[in-house]
């Protein structure tokens, strides 16, 4: 009863699940929100009256900030956080590790006469300079070349974490090439602006300045007791388990999911929305997801840049609240095999200046006939870049989830649901060329003026779509839980705004060759683009192999794992894409494509190191420790009863001594493969095709291992077995 497992258990009964940890809970949410955040409210108070409106500029028309605006700002910065016991700053920024990263530097500088004052100027809020070598850049610098650059972002609030001030900010190379998720998310929502205001202005209303990308997230996770999580060396190390047998409960009664939320994990989820709403974290949502121990987080809708950054300041915030409760967060996408894993929901969408949701039909023919086309285009952009929405959502932990009966398929489609489907097709049938006044009317009256009926009545929901259109919004459901939002929110952006340049192109062409109106040009294109791509719309079960069959029918790709995707990315369409509407630059794709191949492929190798050790060094002692006792149980038979009597007594016994040790063989068998295919896959230089070898080669015998593991747990006396069981950690509350 010595082990690691059992001093994990020994502990839970004295967590005092009755404590809130002190937690003051307010009345009203409203009286904290963003009490920790540079917000447009604590800007009025602090800024003079040039600065702000020169803030708010830069914000909401991007327009540069003057140096001594930024002196000012700096100064404001300043006293607002030393009033809140702030004593350092940091340019908080992104880079593609996948977490958040900081340099803390102090306000205290030393001045003449042994004084010191605190100092925190203009250069210093937009300008540092960390050691860029240490972050992954895919070739871009040297390790000699160390310089790097983070640089404020204005449309993002700065904010307090503990007594530093943070501020959200870009990275970039000394050479001008971005190193984080930020740079290129801006970048695809100016051009998604640009082109989405041009289409507004041009056919819809003149009124419309600017278009905003919105983003809604629904983060979710799995929460353990911190004691058991460090008991299990392969969570600590890899953030999943690679071994264990299924309990006899899962989540087979359906009991979990909207159930009971248990005291403790309340309080934790309270003193997490506390803390959320003191960083302007507008989360509103909570609630027990489908495996035991899964839980939800969810916001309301913001603007895409602020609410990606909101998404990972909550991730770390998570860890350290979870941490205050005796909790351990699991943002893996699948950390436990027969349960359902963990996702992040993207709900998308476009709103303008002047307070429209594009995505939501209006109360007028013309308002509809603006969602039509904006609803249509965002069909057609997923159908054209398919493929690269896939490549950013490949993982290797998001590999276990896709396409695993409990999140979409690898195959992207998109849901729109019956009803609308009917009306597309109605729209497909509408007349080339000029339409004549009867044609026009039927068109407004009887097929876009039912619109907002339809979504009234259409309650659709289907969960098995990784792109589904559920009332205002696209909701993109393959994004992994412990992915960044802004790789998949840049592709969305980035891909509609080719799509509607290209739309506003093919429209003024028409108008001008063949002399139409608006309306009737834009019914003509849509029509086309309808056609072209109807074979990515499917209503029906997106985990069936029927449905995979049909999809291969349809033309459409199967990616399934992470080396397939990321080898479509490179496809010179996309790169045509990207450099188009001035995402990335040639150099920066490649950069990015390589990081996440390596990344890739030192996950596997990861798992597989963790893998052997713990068979080696926890599973095989442990048989043999049990194999031992049976030995001597036999001996023992043998003694008392003699030769002819034990046989028959230590029959089951012999065959269980037998069984182990055939297990402990195949255990050393599989060991020796895997690492032997973990070498060979190691020492590849070209890194698709090393990734494509752990995909491949070392990948698959993780299965073999993991089912004779578990084979032996089933076997092994319970008090001997070395690692936390399954019903342990996902049943203990």
């Amino acid at each position: 009863m010595s082990t690691l497992r059992f001093k994990a258990l020994s502990e839970l009964p004295f967590r005092d699940y009755r404590k809130d940890n002190a937690v003051q809970i307010p009345t009203k949410l409203s009286e904290i929100f963003c009490q920790n955040v540079f917000s447009e409210e604590t800007m009025r108070e602090y800024l003079t009256k040039e600065a702000f409106n020169s803030i708010m500029d830069a914000i909401k028309k991007g327009t540069k900030i003057q140096r001594h605006i930024a002196d000012q700002v700096a100064v404001a910065m300043k006293d607002w956080a030393m009033s809140k016991g702030v004593t350092h700053y940091t340019h908080w920024f992104q880079p593609l590790t996948g977490s958040t990263a900081e340099k803390h530097d102090s306000f205290f500088t030393p001045i003449d006469g042994g004084r010191a004052i605190e100092r925190f100027n203009g250069s210093m809020l937009i300008q540092q300079e960390p050691d860029a070598s240490s972050f992954p850049n895919g070739g871009i610098r040297n390790t000699f070349e160390a310089r790097g650059y983070t640089a404020w972002d204005p449309t993002s609030p700065a904010f307090i974490m503990g007594t530093t001030l943070c501020i959200p900010s870009i990275f970039i190379s000394y050479t001008g090439e971005t190193l984080d998720y930020k740079t290129p998310l801006l970048r695809a929502l100016q051009a998604v602006d640009n082109a989405a205001t041009d289409v507004c202005r041009a056919y819809f209303d003149k009124n419309v300045s600017k278009v905003v990308p919105t983003l809604g997230w629904e983060q979710e996770y799995f929460l353990i007791d911190s004691a058991l999580y460090q008991s299990r060396p392969d969570l600590v190390l890899t953030g999943k388990t690679l071994l264990g047998h299924a309990p006899a409960k899962g989540q087979q009664l359906d009991d979990h999911y909207f159930g009971s939320i248990p005291t403790r994990v309340m309080n934790f989820m309270k003193e997490l929305e506390v803390e959320c709403m003191k960083l302007g974290i507008p989360v509103t949502t909570r609630h027990n997801e489908v495996a035991p121990n899964q839980f939800e987080l969810a916001p309301m809708f913001e603007e895409a840049n602020v609410a990606v950054d909101h998404n990972s300041l909550l991730m770390d915030l998570m860890a350290r609240v979870a941490h205050k409760h005796h909790f351990h967060i699991l943002l893996h996408e699948k950390p436990f095999a027969g349960v359902n894993g963990s996702g992040k929901h993207n709900n998308w969408s476009l709103s303008t200046d002047t307070g429209e949701n594009l995505l939501s039909p209006g109360k007028n023919p013309k308002k509809n006939l603006q969602f039509l086309t904006f609803f249509v285009n965002t069909i057609k952009a997923v159908y054209e870049y398919a493929d690269l929405l896939r490549a950013g959502i490949a993982s290797a932990s998001n590999d276990h989830r896709l396409g695993a009966n409990e999140a979409p398929p690898a195959i992207i489609s998109v849901f729109i649901g019956s009803q609308l489907f009917s009306v597309l097709e109605e729209l497909e049938k509408v007349t080339e060329g000029k339409l004549s006044p009867d044609e026009k009317t039927e068109l407004k009256l009887n097929v876009v003026g039912k619109i907002p009926e339809i979504l009234l009545d259409n309650t659709d929901r289907n969960r098995t779509s990784p792109f589904a259109f559920t009332g205002n919004k696209f909701e993109i459901r393959a994004v992994g839980s412990s992915a960044n939002c802004a790789e998949t929110m840049t592709i969305m952006n980035a891909i509609a705004a080719k799509q509607l340049r290209d739309f506003k192109k093919d429209v003024d062409n028409l108008i001008e060759a063949k002399k139409l109106k608006k309306d009737e040009a834009i019914f003509n294109i849509l029509r086309e683009y309808i056609k072209q791509c109807k074979s990515i719309m499917f209503e029906g079960d997106g985990y069936s192999d029927d449905w995979a069959k049909e999809a291969k029918k349809r033309g459409l790709s199967n990616l399934k794992t992470t080396p397939e995707a990321l080898k479509r990315e490179k496809d010179e369409k996309f790169i045509t894409l990207y450099t188009e509407v001035g995402v990335f630059s040639p150099i920066e794709i490649e950069a990015r494509n390589e990081i996440k191949l390596e990344k890739y492929s030192t996950v596997i190798d990861i798992e597989a190191r963790v893998l052997a050790d713990i068979a080696r060094n926890h599973i095989v002692p442990s048989a043999l420790n049990y194999q031992n006792r049976l030995i001597e149980n036999v001996k023992g038979l043998k003694e008392i009863f003699g030769d002819k009597e034990y046989k028959e007594l230590a029959k089951e016994q012999i065959n269980l001594i037998q069984r182990i040790s055939e297990n402990i063989s195949n255990i050393k068998i599989g060991v020796d493969e895997l690492l032997e295919a973990k070498e060979k896959a190691r020492n590849i230089k070209n890194s698709q095709k090393q990734a494509e070898a752990y995909c491949n080669n070392v990948k698959p015998i993780f299965d073999k291992i993991r089912e004779v593991s578990d084979t032996l747990e089933m076997m092994v006396d319970d008090e001997l077995w070395p690692l936390t069981k399954y019903r342990e950690l996902l049943f203990t509350r």
